[in-house]
């Protein structure tokens, strides 16, 4: 993955920081789209794993739209030039200001999660004079076999309009003027790695999709979120996410009617791979049960593990031989943060590691740089990129 040129720059960067491979982050994006097109499904990318302007960049040049769940998100989008008409609008919480400013700019569609969302887009779409399209987020009750914290697609989750309320929402649209109903969403969770999981979505989705028809109302548009998965443990191996079958599956179960369009959101699936959380060791720290490696990097920069317990490959660039005796040794890796849960991975096997040793903490192109905090007034980590070296 890294090359020995690569290395020498790292060693004289200054740590932690974000390291970006182009290449792996267009090679991601080429295949992404050669499958995608095959059946005209339509992509945006969703900001929320990685906002980072120069690969928002990258990817609005393989003309890929905007999925945005806050209005900073839609301001970023505007703002490094993805088309209004590409831009799409979700979150269960969209406030008035957000609301407003994503009208001024004549988004395509904003994703509403609940009635009362309906009648404040509503009443703020009255006094600009201005017919709001909008889709509904339906809760499908799938399961998408994923960790607790990243499924949203049960009725116990906080998204999305629930089955049963269906009759009273499509009643009330009846009444709001300057709605214009364009589409369905739907979103069942993140890193989802059981494709089965997105076959019981489709046969959901169908069944939705009978009761909109029963009911004469013609729905344009499937959205069927995101939400698939990468490969933390052999990112190497598996660098490109398996999005023929992804899209092919779709394209299989989904019984779509005439002139629908069917659009898709993932975030995770094309950034990931190419960003890897680059430090230092401070320290070795000998334990009673364990030796402890300490990094300048820590939960501040990368969330996932704190947070709920996410795996990602650790590698020691220094020294990536094996030890003298052919083994390697037990190490816990962890940050400076002043926190217990500032863990990286308990019991991670590496050769023997030193003070001044560069680790690289793979597969943190999303959900890494744009979940970083200052906590304990700490500098945000930069980034730095492939085709900058």
């Amino acid at each position: 993955m890294f090359s020995s040129i690569i290395i020498s720059k790292f060693k004289t960067t200054p740590t932690p920081f974000y390291y970006y491979d182009v290449e792996v982050l267009k090679q991601t994006l080429s295949k992404l789209k050669a499958e995608s097109d095959k059946y005209g499904f339509i992509v945006h990318y969703a900001l929320k794993a990685n906002a980072n302007n120069k690969i928002l960049n990258i990817i609005k040049s393989f003309a890929i739209g905007a999925d945005c769940v806050s209005g900073n998100e839609v301001k970023k989008a505007v703002e490094c030039k993805f088309k209004p008409e590409h831009i799409v609008f979700a979150g269960v919480g969209k406030n008035d200001a957000e609301i407003n400013y994503a009208l001024d700019h004549s988004i395509f569609c904003f994703n509403c999660e609940s009635l009362q969302e309906l009648e404040v887009i509503n009443t703020l779409a009255v006094t600009k004079n201005k017919i709001a399209h909008i889709a509904l987020r339906i809760n499908p009750n799938v399961n998408a076999n994923t960790h607790k914290y990243i499924t949203t697609g049960l009725e116990e989750n906080k998204f999305g309009i629930n089955l049963w309320e269906l009759d009273a929402v499509v009643d009330a649209l009846n009444g709001f003027k300057n709605l214009k109903l364009i589409g369905l969403h739907f979103h069942i969770g993140s890193q989802i790695t059981d494709l089965n999981s997105f076959k019981s979505l489709c046969l959901r989705v169908n069944e939705i999709q009978t009761w909109f028809i029963n009911h004469k109302i013609n729905i344009e548009n499937i959205n069927v979120g995101g939400g698939l998965g990468v490969d933390y443990y052999e990112p190497d191996t598996n660098r490109i996410p398996d999005f023929a079958t992804y899209f092919k599956l779709f394209h299989d179960f989904l019984e779509l009617r005439p002139n629908q369009k069917v659009h898709f959101e993932l975030g995770r699936a094309i950034t990931a791979q190419c960003g890897t959380l680059i430090s230092k060791v401070l320290y070795i720290k000998k334990g009673v049960n364990t030796n402890f490696a300490i990094l300048d990097a820590g939960m501040t920069e990368l969330m996932r593990p704190a947070l709920y317990q996410a795996y990602h490959k650790i590698e020691n660039l220094s020294n990536q031989q094996l030890t003298t005796n052919n083994q390697q040794l037990k190490y816990d890796v962890v940050g400076p943060i002043c926190e217990s849960s500032d863990c990286f991975g308990k019991a991670v096997n590496l050769p023997e590691t030193f003070r001044g040793d560069i680790i690289a903490l793979r597969t943190a192109g999303a959900y890494g740089e744009v979940m970083s905090s200052a906590y304990n007034l700490r500098d945000r980590a930069k980034a730095i990129y492939s085709d900058e070296i």
